[in-house]
């Protein structure tokens, strides 16, 4: 079951993705106040765990973040960003061959987190922070680019759009054309339309509908909707029950053409893109 006919792989560092067939990103937030899992992994011997845990179900990227982007998350220090995601990227590095994602905004993590072998940088604001852009540029990884409106600590106070869909592509398109100035070949960009950053349930319910809408800029897309609260406003789930609403919205993000899901529950995410798979290719 081939991705999507726009792009069969991503360069992340010195390592082709192969997205000929979609992939799982297993997330492992080193954060005391995650939405979904915060300090659950703070130890790093928990971390290593859940990321062997991870690769050993089929993760293709493991997703180190050391930021909680959760609405009304308080910023932290770049030095307290440091001393989280370090740690575990060296040590993901040194005893696991998967490629580690590094969820973060902040230019001294990337440029460390690539010293320290991360292949991909995760940016829920898209190189916008200063000095962002150069850094991803200097560090040779390959970079995913999320559409949010605003911070994390206020985007869903009044999250308003006139035109949802042409503003979300329009936003990715110049991050896009912004990244290829600074020196960013396009085979090292994917991009990631934010579910749930700065957008009512409705906007998220029109945004997953009408995905395929992101096709046109020809990048490899990445969708996040794990345990996100659209399932949960629509379910009357809390978050640890939002499992099954989780992995009918990484089948229904794989049918329409996402290359990356990323996810908390990577062994039940691997069987349903296996099941769609054995589908797909049946005579």
């Amino acid at each position: 079951m081939a991705a999507s006919a726009l792009n069969q792989r991503l360069l992340c560092g010195k390592r082709w993705l192969d997205l000929s067939r979609p992939q799982v990103m297993g997330i492992v937030n080193v954060t005391p106040d995650s939405f979904s899992d915060g300090g659950r992994f703070n130890r790093l011997d928990d971390a290593l765990r859940q990321a062997e845990a991870m690769t050993a179900a089929g993760a293709a990227l493991i997703d180190v973040g050391g930021e909680s982007t959760r609405p009304g998350a308080v910023p932290v220090t770049e030095q307290q960003e440091l001393e989280r995601v370090l740690p575990v990227i060296e040590a993901i590095r040194a005893h696991l061959d998967v490629l580690i994602s590094v969820d973060t905004s902040t230019p001294a993590v990337m440029r460390e987190a690539a010293r320290l072998g991360a292949s991909l940088i995760n940016d829920v604001r898209a190189l916008r922070r200063e000095g962002a852009l150069q850094a991803a540029a200097d560090s040779g990884l390959g970079v995913c680019l999320m559409h949010m409106q605003g911070e994390p600590g206020t985007m869903q106070n009044h999250p308003h759009y006139d035109d949802l869909l042409g503003e979300i592509k329009a936003f990715l398109k110049e991050r896009v054309t912004a990244c290829t100035a600074a020196g960013i070949a396009r085979e090292r960009l994917a991009i990631d339309p934010g579910i749930g950053f700065a957008k009512t349930l409705a906007h998220n319910l029109s945004l997953f509908k009408h995905l395929k809408m992101l096709h046109g800029l020809g990048l490899p897309l990445l969708v996040g909707a794990s345990r996100k609260s659209l399932i949960g406003q629509t379910l009357g789930r809390e978050v640890d029950g939002r499992l099954y609403g989780s992995l009918a919205l990484a089948a229904l993000a794989v049918i329409k053409g996402a290359a990356i899901v990323r996810v908390h529950d990577v062994a039940e995410t691997v069987d349903v893109l296996r099941m769609l798979e054995a589908v797909q290719n049946a005579d």
